[in-house]
């Protein structure tokens, strides 16, 4: 069994290949909340497949993955409408900074876009901020 930071290292060069591919093949940020937005809002019919097969491709990795791989156990301990509302927070926040962590965090980082690194030093500061709050107040 590989050490955790060993699948994590994986992962993160599969992420940033991909994202690469994308950008030096077509042109194009591996942002997914931009690829689901222009999907469902049909705004470019020219590149529905592509869209698609991308969300399809997020989708079956995981499942995939948990085919052929012991898993651990996951336990969700929140509340149903507070698993909604933080949904719609991570959506509105995603639609408010323009991009979402795939976006900005993994390629706008890498064009050295300032916009892209200030928010991703957001949502790396509200998460700090998030967690040290939770664990205070528990």
């Amino acid at each position: 069994m590989n050490p955790d930071w060993i699948n994590a290292l994986i992962g993160g060069l599969m992420i940033g290949t991909a994202s690469g591919m994308l950008i030096l093949g077509n042109g194009r940020i591996a942002g997914v909340s931009s690829i689901l937005g222009e999907l469902i809002a049909r705004t470019k019919p020219t590149d529905w497949a592509e869209r698609s097969l991308f969300i399809v491709g997020l989708l079956a990795a995981p499942l995939a993955y948990y085919a052929t791989n012991t898993v651990p156990e996951v336990t969700v301990t929140n509340s149903l409408p507070l698993l909604i509302a933080g949904g719609l927070a991570v959506g509105f926040g995603a639609r408010m900074g323009s991009g979402c962590t795939s976006g900005h965090g993994v390629c706008g980082n890498a064009r050295l876009s300032k916009r892209s690194i200030v928010a991703t030093l957001t949502f790396l500061t509200t998460g700090a901020l998030t967690v040290a709050a939770l664990n205070f107040l528990a």
